[in-house]
């Protein structure tokens, strides 16, 4: 298994890389265990255990090595520092054949999109002959994937044997490229993943599985949430785009609306508008007649002006005269009032005083006022106090009177049944005795 790797690691520039990566990385997310769930022990502790991961290490080892393998072969100082020229020449030798398998596949695939290109001569001779060529040297790519196969084997094996070119060619971490190191990370991860597997007991895999299962029921319940969710907001998108299909409906019936209304007021305002000018044509005939007219009746009105001017210049010197003695009189008047007005402030201010001062005795009287009330209501509250406590003395008096006499009665009536039964026993008693005397008498007898 580990040497099928290393036969596939110089093909990393093709797309099973890509594949490996994208895999490793789901791992890595799928199988991170939580916290709770570490295994208890930290080291192996069989013989199985150890001898596996072992062979894992060597073989992350290999293709760390293989991984740079072309890095090596193009950089002359690298080969240089190997010590043996077997190594050298094996590192150059796997480079050549990795070079032309990379030809080979890169030389078929051009001739494969040109054949797919030319489709529709494919009834032609040369066509035929092109595929036949292409299916020939496909044929012969198994053959020299098998001999870069063997050339990595003897390249590790070569390099195993030689440790410090070992080193060397592993210490050049920067030649490797990003598929290469994206896939020894993946096998580093893998080493983690089975690391943590050998250490966990059956116990702790029960625990973890059932840990798992509850883990994937509850992802179902909330699966099946979602799903009833997502079905709620396919629903609700599909009546929003009902409800939007029929607003863009209304939407283009008012725009269609609204275009034949603007055909219909530009076909109005043009009827309108030729309709204005002919009646602004017949107007202005009609105001320049009218002008003519108005210009006659100026002048006659004019002439009629300045005879009422001379009438009115008489009457307007006499209204001035009586307006000069009406402002007289106004003045007059306005001082008078002055006057009387200032006394009238006066006294005013004086009242205000008297009303200020009274105003001040009336706040008092209410304080007093105030205070009396108060002291009533606290009297009018005690003497209610009092009312109620005299009437409930009075009611208490009249329950003990009523006691008191019934307690007398009974009293009363005690004694005489006392003294009714007193007597009954004292008259049976004499009646007893003398008839006791008689029978004795008699016996005597």
């Amino acid at each position: 298994m580990a040497l099928d790797v290393r036969a596939v690691a110089p093909l990393y520039q093709g797309p099973d890389i890509n594949k490996i990566r994208l895999i490793a990385q789901t791992t890595k997310k799928s199988t991170t265990p939580p916290k709770a769930l570490t295994p208890a022990k930290t080291k192996l502790t069989t013989i199985e255990t150890k001898r596996i991961m072992s062979v894992l290490d060597e073989t992350i080892h290999k293709v760390e090595l293989v991984s740079l393998l072309s890095h090596a072969a193009s950089e002359s100082k690298i080969s240089e520092g190997m010590q043996g020229p077997d190594v050298t020449k094996a590192v150059r030798e796997h480079e050549d054949l990795c070079q032309v398998l990379l030809d080979r596949v890169s030389y078929l695939q051009e001739e494969e999109r040109k054949l797919q290109e030319a489709e529709e001569f494919e009834d032609e001779a040369w066509f035929r002959e092109r595929l036949f060529a292409m299916d020939e040297q496909k044929s012969q790519l198994p053959q020299l994937m098998q001999e870069i196969k063997e050339s990595t084997k003897n390249v590790v094996r070569l390099l195993l044997s030689n440790p410090q070119a070992a080193s060397l060619l592993q210490a050049q971490t920067l030649g490797r490229s990003e598929e290469a190191q994206c896939f020894i990370d993946s096998l580093v991860e893998l080493r983690g993943f089975l690391f943590e597997k050998l250490l966990t007991s059956p116990m702790e895999a029960r625990d973890k599985i059932q840990f798992i299962q509850d883990i994937t029921r509850r992802n179902r319940r909330h699966q099946e949430i979602i799903d009833t969710l997502e079905n709620e907001l396919a629903a609700c998108v599909r009546n929003r785009n009902a409800e939007v299909e029929k607003e863009n409906f209304v939407i283009q019936e008012l725009k269609n609306h609204l275009h034949q209304v603007l055909k219909f007021s530009e076909n109005s305002l043009q009827r309108t508008k030729q309709e204005a000018e002919k009646q602004q044509k017949a107007d202005f005939r009609a105001s320049q007649a009218r002008v003519a007219k108005i210009q006659q009746e100026i002048l006659v009105l004019q002439s009629q002006f300045h005879n009422l001017v001379m009438e009115n210049r008489e009457a307007e010197q006499a209204l001035r005269k009586k307006k000069y003695k009406v402002e007289t009189e106004i003045e007059n008047w306005i001082q008078k009032y002055d006057s009387e007005m200032s006394e009238k402030q006066e006294e005013y201010e004086e009242l205000d005083i008297i009303h200020k001062e009274e105003q001040l005795q009336l706040e008092e009287l209410k304080k007093r006022y105030d205070v009396l009330v108060e002291e009533f209501s606290q009297i009018q509250a005690e003497r209610e106090i009092l009312t109620k406590k005299r009437l409930e003395d009075e009611q208490e008096m009249v329950r003990m009177v009523r006691a008191a006499t019934l307690i007398q009665a009974l009293w009363k009536g005690y004694l005489v049944r006392s003294m009714l039964k007193s007597k009954k026993k004292k008259r049976g008693k004499g009646k007893g005795e003398k008839e006791k005397g008689k029978r004795k008498g008699k016996g005597k007898k």
